[in-house]
């Protein structure tokens, strides 16, 4: 029997952070390009890396294991608010049945956690709705909601962006 893509429940990538995570930046579910590298914001035209590298000072060219280990070494953690969902394609528009991820294990893990950042509307929209309401989140941590740096989000310049995630630049380590 032949399975389509939207029959398929795809499974996000686990947590990158270290235990002195300060900021933790979420998106809503890894695209298509981004599962199968196993590496978040994979995509080539995803500005997430260039402008992470802006703000904690390293080269968006970089390795991957680089350049994660530079946000580890900054204070920030990268993960997804939806741990599973069944979608067709990467947009976010297509995710269906979404599972979110053990966020209360992740702030037990996570003390020193004074932010989290939304790397888009869909993962704000998901942490409120499913997160929010189990009244786990530290009551000390901020919430930043920050324009997606998503290529599917094309109509707002790098800078524009750029100058919108500068709100993070007060949470990480220099």
């Amino acid at each position: 029997m032949n399975r389509s893509l939207a029959d398929t429940t795809l499974t996000g990538l686990p947590p990158l952070a270290d235990s002195g995570a300060r900021v933790l930046l979420l998106g809503s579910m890894p695209g298509a390009v981004s599962l199968h590298q196993q590496q978040y914001y994979a995509h080539p035209r995803n500005l997430f890396w260039p402008i992470m590298a802006n703000l904690a000072g390293f080269n968006a060219d970089l390795p991957y294991t680089e350049k994660t280990q530079a946000l580890i070494n900054s204070g920030v953690a990268l993960w997804d608010v939806i741990g599973s969902c069944q979608r067709s394609g990467s947009l976010d528009s297509a995710i269906r049945d979404e599972q979110v991820n053990d966020f209360a294990g992740f702030f037990r893990c996570h003390p020193e956690l004074a932010a989290i950042g939304f790397n888009g509307a869909k993962a704000w929209q998901s942490f409120k709705r499913y997160v929010l309401p189990l009244q786990i989140v530290p009551q000390h941590v901020c919430f930043i909601t920050l324009p997606s740096t998503s290529p599917a989000h094309a109509a707002m310049s790098f800078d524009a962006k750029l100058a919108q995630w500068q709100q993070l630049r007060v949470y990480l380590r220099s």
